[in-house]
Formats: structure tokens, sequence, C-alpha cells
């Protein structure tokens, strides 16, 4: 029996195999995970209906797969019922690479940049995850011929269509009055005439990264407030609660405090927890606190969400920090687990470096960037020079939303948060 690929997820049609785990000759149970299939940035496991000996693997680690193609063979299996898979063109077919675009003509451009007062007709057949890239980018799906059957509209058509979109951009610029530069086309040079170089593929996750962080900081007019903040008052309750902290098997490093303080600051600035609605252009002030923690992995960054940080104590926070890390390595993230964040945290302190411009990650309206604490010189309030451990702190904000002063009253209250610390949020 054929082990087919499911459904995995409301806008889930495909993915990228990121590790097969058996091969021919084992012995599979039934709900034993054979795969994991990587989509977006998240990693989902594939698991077997049936119970038996793999006869055949039929993908290997980097294939690009879609809803029914067939995973492994199993002889003997008794288990449930394979689940239905959605009709889909062959496997070859579904992957052969799409034949280079030639010039376009005149139609062709007009086909890609209609006229505002254009007739449209009805809305095609897409899946949930193309109306929402469709939507995040402000397309019309009716102006999109779709390839599959019944005019449905893949994620291969809306991309040949932003082509059309570019190519036509660009055409339409060289007959403009504009200086040159002003159009962005990709760049195919070879480096080697230069010397020596190396090529290595972009992952599916470093694709969707890229995309990511191109579109947030072109639609966000982002602004970067710096500051220091004085750790002593932390490091203090640090060194004094650290060996309690790790009987209850939690390690007690700066970041849940600064989770903590960022909450009571988030409580007294609500735009910064806010998101902008650009379709119906209303702000929109979030009273929940999910605070998105950026992780460094080998395969690029991730943003778990650690939820209701208002609510949790100190030692549920450093618990929970632990294992969301831990998971983002080892890209065991839901895609569940990676939405819904209204404010987002990156940290190096544990890699080094001071102050940085992080990027804000959209719908968010700011992002807290934290450097490495290092002792710096200190002049106290009563005029001695004292060595304390300061910490780099920046703040991206949509400037759409939040301004100069805001965000400077933001910083000061975050400041004063840490360095006036309560002992009683630490005792256990």
């Amino acid at each position: 029996m054929d082990v087919k690929l499911p459904k995995v997820g409301d806008a889930a049609d495909s993915g990228t195999v990121a590790t097969v785990l058996v091969q021919v000759g084992d012995t599979v149970a039934v709900d034993q995970t054979i795969l994991e299939l990587e989509q977006e940035k998240a990693v989902a496991p594939i698991r077997s209906p049936y119970a038996g000996k793999v006869t055949a693997v039929h993908v290997k680690e980097g294939d690009k797969i879609s809803v029914g193609a067939r995973l492994v063979s199993v002889d003997g299996g008794a288990g449930e019922a394979a689940p239905a898979a959605a009709p889909v063109k062959s496997p070859a077919k579904a992957l052969a690479p799409r034949p280079p675009i030639e010039e376009d003509s005149e139609s062709d451009l007009e086909e890609a940049l209609p006229a505002d007062s254009a007739e449209e007709g009805p809305e095609p057949a897409a899946s949930p995850y193309v109306r929402k890239v469709a939507r995040e980018l402000g397309l019309k799906l009716s102006r999109v011929k779709g390839s599959a059957r019944g005019g449905r509209v893949l994620m291969s058509d809306l991309a040949r269509y932003i082509e059309r979109l570019e190519r036509g951009v660009s055409r339409a610029g060289r007959h403009a009055d504009e200086p040159k530069g002003m159009v962005f086309a990709p760049v195919n040079q070879d480096f080697s005439l230069f010397g020596a170089v190396a090529s290595e593929p972009l992952s599916p996750l470093r694709k969707i990264i890229a995309a990511r962080m191109v579109e947030n900081s072109a639609s966000i007019p982002h602004v970067t407030q710096f500051d220091e903040a004085d750790l002593s008052q932390i490091e203090r309750l640090r060194a004094q609660y650290k060996g309690a902290y790790e009987k209850a098997g939690a390690k007690l490093t700066p970041t849940p405090f600064i989770l903590k303080a960022l909450v009571s600051t988030l409580k007294r600035h609500p735009k910064f927890n806010a998101s902008v609605n650009e379709v119906a252009e209303t702000l929109v002030l979030k009273h929940h606190y999910h605070l998105g923690i950026a992780v460094d992995t080998d395969a690029g960054l991730l943003v778990p969400v650690l939820r209701d940080a208002d609510r949790k104590s100190l030692l549920e926070i450093a618990q929970e920090l632990a294992s969301i890390a831990e998971k983002a390595r080892d890209r065991k993230l839901g895609p569940d687990e990676m939405k819904g964040g209204t404010f987002t945290i990156s940290n190096q302190g544990a890699i080094g470096g001071g102050h940085f411009t992080p990027i804000i990650n959209k719908p968010e309206v700011a992002i807290l960037g934290i450097g490495k604490a290092s002792l710096k010189p200190v002049v106290t309030p009563d005029g001695r020079i004292e060595a304390r451990p300061m910490l780099p702190l920046t703040v991206s904000y949509d400037h759409r939303v939040i301004d100069g002063g805001a965000a400077a009253r933001f910083m000061v209250d975050l400041i004063k948060a840490l360095e006036a610390f309560p002992e009683d949020s630490v005792k256990l």
C-alpha cells in the first residue's frame, strides 16, 4: 500500500521534504512518523496510516512534493485507511521547470497591467495560502490566469503574474524620463570573472525569510531609538536566586527579566502592542501580550511566540523560553506556534555585539533589539564613577503609528522597569 501526502493544515498544498526517517526494510507502525515536511517556516511530521514493512521510498530530502504524492510503499500493512488526497497533477508535471518568459508583447503587458476601469470577472478558485499572499501583495486574483483544473490559481501562476508586472514596469520605465537605476532588476552576474567562488542554493526557509524581510523593510517606515540600561539590580537578583531556579528546572538568564519589564512597559504604551489594519485603515490595540522571540538556528531565523506573557511568572517564562528555543533549533515548531505575536524581541546578547537596527515583524509595529551587556564607567547620582553592567537596547518602530517622542518615553519607562526590577517578582 502506498502512503501518500495528506493535506497538512488549511493553507498547505505542498512542501519540501526536510527529513526522511525510514528506509527500505524498516518496519513501521500506525501513526509512526516517516518523514518531516517543511512548509513556510514550520516543519510538520507526516505519519504512516499503515503498519508493515517498507518496500520502497519514493522521495528524498529536498524534494518538493504536493498533496497526493507517493511517499513510501508498505507491504503487508494493516491499519487505518489512508486519508483521501486532493486530486493533483502527476509529480513530474507539477515539478517541471517553468519555461522562460519571452519578451512581452503589447497584449501581454495589457493583460498583466490592466487599466483601472477594465472589467473584471469573478474571482477564480485558489488555496487559502495563495489568497493570503495575493491579499498581502494587494493583487486581485480575478486578474490572474489560473493554470490548474477549472482555472484554479496556483502559486506558480501568481509568481508568473508578478514577473509580468515587473517586466511591464521595467518596459514602461525604459520610455520614461526617470534616471537609470529607478527600476531594479535581478542581478545575474558571473562573479567567477573576478576570482574563485563557490555557490550553494538558497533553502526554502531562507527564501521565505528574504521575501518577508524585503516586504517588511519596504512597506514600513522604520525609525530606531537607541539607549542603555543598568543591569546592576537584575544581576544582583540573578546571583541571589539562580540556585533556586536551577532546582526548579529553569535557567535564570537576563531575558525573562527583560520580558517581564517589557510587558509592564507595553501596558503603559499600548500603541507599541498594536497592528495597522491597512485595508480598514484602523489601528488595532491589543489587550493580550504574545511576545515573539527571535531564535537563531542553523536553518535561519525563526520567531516562536510566547503567549500571555503578562499572565506568567518569571519562573514560567524562563521554563517556556528554554522549551520554545529548543523546539526552534530542532525545527519542531508547528505553524500555530509562530503566529499571533504582538511584539517581537531580537536578543543577540548570548552572541555579542552592541546596538543594531532590527526589522519590524509585520503586522506588528515595533521590535526590541538587545545586545550584550558589558561593564562601562557610569557616574552615580552622588558623583562617584563605578563600573556597571550596561545593556544596549534598540527599539525600531513604525513611524506611521509611533512618533519619536512616544518612542523616547517608551524607552525611558523600559529602562526604569529594568533598573528597578522588583524582587517580589523573582521570589519562588
